[in-house]
């Protein structure tokens, strides 16, 4: 199992003049200690949930570019960005000029958005649930429709584009990985099946996991594809911090479903420190676990 970094939490010690070090400080450590992955959220304001809505939030694909050009082998994504935030071609262009400036590294992640008061608050349209579903499926085909040798135009219920020219192509072959986040059942895990290259599911348990990949299963069946071509990746809840040993041996379920890679969130004040601290040791002992 490969461990990641979700960072989430910008409202940190120095104020705003700090968030350009820490953040480059928490990743270069994340790379130091042998994680593969970095991620941020992709939000207009703070989750409430989480925090204040007034509390300092980063436009994603710019963070991501600034994290690029100090790092060199981590993945980079947004876990992830809601299909109503930019318009599909556009959403294209920037994944792709992420992956073209980064040497390959980015991912796109993407899912059906759900934090209404933040589009409201900034004048961005919040369409139905249904609605945003279709609107995701619309624009993970323009997304492979972009990154392939179809250039001509795409017509859709939602979005209508003349000509669907990316170039520079990715340079991820055959494309960017895609990662659709979330875990419902009849729609997003057959969207996961039908599109993406790996799912992002909450580690709120091993069992209902488990349940959900077999949900995800039986979609693969359905499309006619092999399961095991979809990367599995959990976001944990857990503060590893807190307890290192309680944490890995939470993780062996997951590793035996098949799960390749579990993200962790520094929820402080001073990231990197906590980066160095926690992930140089458990990336060798998640390592050492494997699916059953």
């Amino acid at each position: 199992m490969e461990l990641g970094i979700h960072f989430v939490n910008f409202a940190l010690s120095g104020g705003p003049a700090s968030i350009g070090p820490a953040l480059s400080a928490s990743a270069q450590a994340a790379e130091e200690a042998g994680c593969t992955t970095f991620t941020v959220m992709d939000h207009y304001f703070q989750m409430e949930e989480f925090a204040d809505r007034s509390d300092p939030m980063l436009e994603g694909y710019t963070t991501l570019g600034f994290v690029a050009g100090r790092t060199e082998r981590l993945r980079l994504g947004l876990l992830v960005t809601g299909v109503t935030y930019r318009h599909p071609g556009l959403l294209a262009k920037a994944v792709t000029t992420l992956d073209v400036l980064s040497g390959g590294r980015a991912q796109l992640g993407i899912g059906a958005a759900w934090y209404e008061r933040e589009h409201l608050g900034l004048g961005v349209p919040f369409p139905p649930l249904a609605e945003r579903f279709e609107r995701l499926e619309e624009a993970l085909r323009i997304c492979h429709q972009m990154w392939s040798d179809d250039d001509g135009p795409f017509e859709g219920r939602h979005y209508r584009l003349a000509e669907t020219i990316c170039s520079p192509r990715p340079l991820g072959s055959p494309h960017p990985p895609i990662v659709v986040g979330g875990g419902g059942e009849r729609k997003t895990l057959r969207l996961v099946a039908r599109y993406a290259d790996a799912c992002n599911l909450f580690a709120t348990d091993p069992s209902e996991v488990a349940r959900k990949l077999g949900v995800l299963e039986r979609h693969c069946e359905a499309e006619g594809r092999d399961p095991a071509t979809v990367r599995r990746t959990i976001l944990a809840l857990a503060d590893p911090a807190a307890d290192p040993d309680g944490f890995v041996a939470a993780m062996e379920p997951y590793a035996a479903l098949g799960v390749d890679l579990v993200e962790v969130m520094p929820m402080v004040a001073d990231p990197a420190p906590w980066v160095a601290r926690v992930a140089g040791p458990l990336v060798p002992r998640l390592a050492a676990l494997g699916p059953a």
